[in-house]
């Protein structure tokens, strides 16, 4: 793929994120400069109106014409490429062929799903072929799971700098965080509902936390799962459930089976919502857990969800305005414990709001990282990884320099 004319090409440019990395990518790289790009989609009149909206800048920036549902245009953008961005979800309902047209033509490969079910599937059906063609494909490039899988690496860098092992156990809490939903977001959440409550199978799957681990990684540790409120003596604070936590989990033990175990072939991790001290703190988490539980017990009933999906949730294509976006910002917490008990706490702060203007930033970076900084096919071959396991330091060096993340080590205490 060295001799494609494009380093990377944004496919669904015209959805609620592919406009935000759009703009990101403009305004950071420019059009026609050492990264060459394009924006990509189904519908011309959609894309020329949307390029045009950017203004001079970008009056340079090609457009390509491709469809989801046709194999053959997927195929030619691929062609004409070294990396494809796709922003096109629900995945479980349009991700398929883009993934296998990138798989069967080598094509370097990433994306923002959360649908841990999709993940699975196609890791099943084309990890093979990728290997194979040497198409590396990345999921999970965005708030979800970006700062959970880098997280977690940088705080077990930090481990084998201080103590000489990485740590046995690592949690996460989400101190704070300002931002909105889109209606892509919530299409996925309730998609992977339906297929739930269709398939008692998948509820199973969903429940297993080393589910998009390789078949041969088989640790018997029990892993930990917030359910409901709980008190957590590390953080001397109330917790609630995390509802990212089902698919941050999942790419994070991945990570580590993808990099031979090297947080440990017992290690341990979860997530939560940090929700205060004392009595207020513990209201908090049981109306956390109760607003949560409602709404995953709402979607599941057919009217209540077709009640949720009408009047109260936003819909595709619909999300955070830019001054909502500017004024978001998340600020995680990780703590370590090493297998001798010894203590490390780190920070993974963002500047904007996570699901989207954040998310559209570390997409961004995912690509360019893709594309530039990691080894040649023959070192990093093809297959389906995890942000941590194939990107590693270099990802958190981009992310810093340019996508508003910050990577911290605390004072331990």
């Amino acid at each position: 793929m060295s001799q494609a004319p494009f380093d990377i090409v944004v496919f669904g440019a015209t959805s609620f994120v592919g406009q935000i990395l759009s703009r990101y990518l403009l305004e950071r790289y420019g059009v026609g400069g050492e990264v060459k790009w394009a924006i990509a989609g189904r519908s011309e009149a959609k894309l020329v109106t949307f390029k045009s909206g950017l203004g001079e800048a970008a009056a340079d920036l090609p457009v390509i014409i491709a469809d989801a549902g046709n194999e053959a245009s997927l195929t030619e953008m691929c062609e004409q490429t070294r990396v494809v961005i796709s922003t096109v979800g629900p995945y479980a309902l349009y991700g398929e062929p883009l993934v296998q047209a990138c798989v069967n033509s080598g094509t370097d490969y990433c994306d923002l799903t959360g649908e841990v079910q999709w993940i699975r599937k196609m890791i099943e059906r084309y990890e093979e072929q990728a290997k194979v063609t040497g198409a590396r494909i990345v999921h999970c490039c965005g708030f979800d799971s970006i700062p959970s899988d880098m997280g977690v690496y940088y705080l077990q860098q930090q481990a084998k700098a201080q103590f000489g092992e990485p740590c046995s156990t690592v949690k996460m809490r989400v101190k704070a965080a300002k931002g909105g939903l889109s209606g892509g977001t919530v299409a996925s959440m309730i998609n992977v509902t339906k297929e739930a409550v269709a398939d008692p199978a998948l509820r199973k799957e969903l429940a297993n936390p080393y589910s998009i681990c390789p078949k041969d990684f088989r640790p018997a540790r029990r892993q930990h799962n917030v359910k409901a409120a709980e008190y957590d003596e590390d953080f001397q604070a109330w917790t609630a459930p995390f509802v990212m936590g089902a698919i941050n989990t999942r790419v994070v033990h991945r990570s580590n089976a993808l990099q031979g175990a090297a947080y440990g072939q017992e290690f341990g991790y979860d997530e939560a919502v940090l929700t205060g001290k004392g009595l207020k703190g513990r209201a908090a988490a049981l109306g956390v857990a109760a607003g949560l539980g409602g709404f995953l017990v709402a979607a599941t009933i057919k009217p209540a969800r077709w009640a949720l999906e009408k009047f109260v949730l936003p819909k595709p294509g619909e999300g955070p305005t830019p001054k909502a976006q500017e004024e978001g910002f998340f600020d995680l917490r990780f703590v370590g414990i090493s297998p001798k008990g010894e203590i490390i706490r780190t920070k993974v702060t963002g500047d904007r709001d996570p699901g989207y203007g954040s998310t559209g930033k570390m997409l961004g970076e995912a690509a360019m990282c893709l594309a530039f900084d990691i080894d040649t096919p023959e070192k990093r071959p093809g297959g389906f990884w995890t942000p941590a396991s194939l990107l590693g330091q270099k990802a958190i060096d981009r992310l810093v320099a340019n996508a508003g993340l910050r990577f911290e080590l605390l004072e331990n205490r």
